[in-house]
């Protein structure tokens, strides 16, 4: 049956509703960064780039690295936003945009998200690389979707446990990477974590201006949680829903982190656009491998 115009929105030339492409402009290996500007950070490296595309905070460019075709696009801050990326770059692959209707054979993407983050372990040093093991979710989105079955329940349960969790705060879900991709991304170079997806910059990571928090002892709780030798390792605003939705969806996805914060010793990176720069330089290389 065909999926209605409501659901399914397209544009007058048939592209996707908010990320403003079409099929043919989409590569099978997909970088997904959170600040439009740092698109042209990506694809600068490119040999060629052969389109380009922005409307609202979605930049979007697809070229070649080395051979390799890749999709680089900005999704903006926050879940709320992964959901309108995700589900429209899955439509773009696995819908027939002509008849409405899922296709017979699914197309599996590789989706690579370059960030930034901030640690709450001293061990894990400013202007480091952290590929996300697994990730938890504190936002709602993955339980708006019928999700049980790619969730790590038992984790999320021994959290609630541990932190005393806020019951009118959304009940956290556990999530993990591509296990294809964190291999392949992996070195000596990068540390392997457990990465906590907030839905705030400010009161949900322990940040206080002018207003008191609801738990002032939250972040201490998260770095003291270790399940099975996991301890809870960074904070950023993406991941859990990068990876609840990927999995859902059928494709393969991992978080890459250029940690420019350590929460537990203060410290803030002197130069954060080489970091950033660095782990861009560092996963286009390693995709290629």
């Amino acid at each position: 049956m065909p999926i209605k115009e409501s659901e399914l929105i397209l544009n007058a030339d048939g592209s996707v509703y908010h990320l403003n492409i079409r099929p043919e402009h989409l590569a099978k290996t997909v970088i997904t960064v959170g600040d439009p500007d740092r698109v042209d950070g990506v694809t600068k490296y490119f040999d060629s780039v052969s389109f380009k595309t922005r409307k609202r905070e979605f930049h979007t460019q697809t070229g070649v690295y080395k051979n390799k075709p890749i999709t680089v696009i900005s999704t903006g801050i926050g879940t709320d936003n992964i959901d309108i990326v995700f589900n429209e770059l899955d439509a773009l692959v696995n819908i027939d945009l002509e008849t409405r209707e899922i296709k017979k054979e699914l197309t599996t993407l590789d989706i690579i998200r370059i960030g930034t983050s901030g640690s709450i372990q001293k061990n894990i040093p400013i202007d480091s690389f952290l590929i996300s093991e697994y990730a938890v979710g504190f936002d709602s989105l993955l339980h708006f979707y019928n999700s049980d079955a790619v969730q790590y329940k038992n984790i999320s349960e021994a959290l609630c446990k541990h932190t005393q969790w806020f019951d009118k705060k959304s009940s956290p879900y556990v999530v993990k990477c591509d296990d294809t991709l964190f291999k392949q991304l992996s070195s000596s170079k990068t540390h392997s974590g457990f990465t906590a997806t907030n839905v705030g910059f400010y009161g949900p990571q322990g940040r206080v201006l002018r207003l008191a928090l609801q738990d002032d002892t939250l972040n201490d709780k998260l770095a003291s949680f270790n399940y099975e030798d996991r301890p809870i390792t960074n904070l950023e605003m993406e991941t859990a829903g990068i990876y609840g939705l990927s999995k859902l969806l059928g494709h393969r996805a991992v978080s890459m982190n250029a940690i420019i914060a350590n929460r537990a010793t203060g410290e803030f990176t002197k130069n954060g656009s080489s970091a950033v720069d660095k782990l861009i330089q560092y996963t286009l290389d390693k995709l290629i491998e």
